[in-house]
């Protein structure tokens, strides 16, 4: 790291020196004992800009402490069959570790419908995820290998792409930015794998008004990525819509199901969220009714992505619907 980057941390460091309660108490919560390693986060994101690093750590703060994050993981979806229903259609899971001691977190993309429940379920569900993901697996994954492991990998499924995603696209768009404005730079690479042609067209319109900083992190694999995979996790951790060729199910495989609510992961996450519920309210029965959180205008990137791959679908199926309407023209020899 250059002389450069050290004089920012140092600067940023000294500003969050002055932050108050309770956005400090918030502030630990987010840095988990590695605060020079989170300013990091933050000045990569605003491209080592002190002072919208600044900004955005403090808006940060403040989102957290207005739709009170720090209370997340104490509020279970309840019933456990709304949970399941969540679980089974926001299709996102851990399979393992890479050999570097990475979280592999696995996802969904083209088979997850979201639409078993309202959008709040849908975003509480995610932040719990990630705030579980950053307040117990990567200490754990820390304290396990020695050193700070702040982010994860994500191995995007992308079978069952179809032009349905359409009506996808707005939640995808909120839980995105959020991730963006809350979470940044939690990710280290993003693999995606099982795409179909669909996928290429919207690829090749998205690309280029992704920031480079993003692009480097997205690798698309060919078909389910098995060998490319290999290379940095073992067997165990790949995710069970990689572990054959073929475009297979994510939803089914004769393999482990990380996405399903019977995975350890998902065991151990609920459990988690149900037994700080009752450390936290012992004497109260657990509230049903989604944790609602403010939904976030999306940044300006994000409207741009979010249009052009509107217009990629929809001019995908007009095309879909003229190939069928020729086909169905009976042509006469005469």
């Amino acid at each position: 790291m250059g002389i450069v980057s050290q004089e920012a941390i140092l600067e940023l460091q000294a500003l969050m020196d002055s932050v108050e309660e309770p956005l400090n108490i918030t502030f630990q919560n987010v840095h988990q004992g590695f605060r020079a390693e989170t300013l990091v986060r933050f000045l990569k994101a605003r491209d080592w800009n002190v002072a919208k690093a600044h900004k955005m750590l403090v808006d940060c703060l403040h989102w957290r402490v207005q739709n009170t994050i720090d209370d997340i993981l104490a509020k279970p979806i309840v019933p456990i069959e709304l949970y399941g229903a969540v679980r089974d259609s926001q299709l996102i899971g851990m399979s393992g570790y890479s050999r570097e001691g990475l979280p592999v977190f696995a996802i969904g993309v083209g088979l997850s419908t979201f639409d078993k429940a309202s959008v709040h379920y849908y975003v509480q569900s995610h932040i719990q995820i990630n705030e579980y993901r950053d307040r117990v697996i990567l200490p754990s994954a820390t304290k396990k290998h020695g050193r700070p492991i702040t982010t994860c990998i994500k191995v995007l499924d992308m079978t069952g792409l179809k032009l349905s995603a359409l009506s996808k696209i707005k939640l995808l768009t909120i839980i995105s930015t959020i991730d963006d404005l809350n979470y940044p730079e939690k990710t280290n690479t993003y693999y995606i794998v099982n795409a179909p042609y669909i996928f290429s067209a919207c690829w090749k319109v998205v690309k280029p008004l992704l920031q480079e900083r993003t692009r480097k992190k997205i690798q698309v694999l060919p078909g389910c990525g098995r060998d490319e995979l290999l290379k940095i996790m073992d067997i165990a951790s790949l995710p069970h819509f990689c572990r054959k060729d073929g475009s297979g199910s994510s939803r089914n495989s004769e393999n482990e199901n990380c996405f399903s609510l019977d995975h350890p992961f998902h065991q151990q996450l609920y459990n988690y969220i149900k037994q700080q519920s009752l450390i936290t309210e012992p004497a109260q029965p657990i509230k049903q009714g989604s944790f609602h959180v403010d939904l976030p205008e999306p940044a300006a990137e994000e409207t741009e992505i979010a249009k052009s791959l509107e217009s990629e679908l929809q001019k995908f199926e007009k095309g879909n619907m003229l190939s069928k309407s020729t086909d169905g023209i009976k042509i006469d020899d005469d």
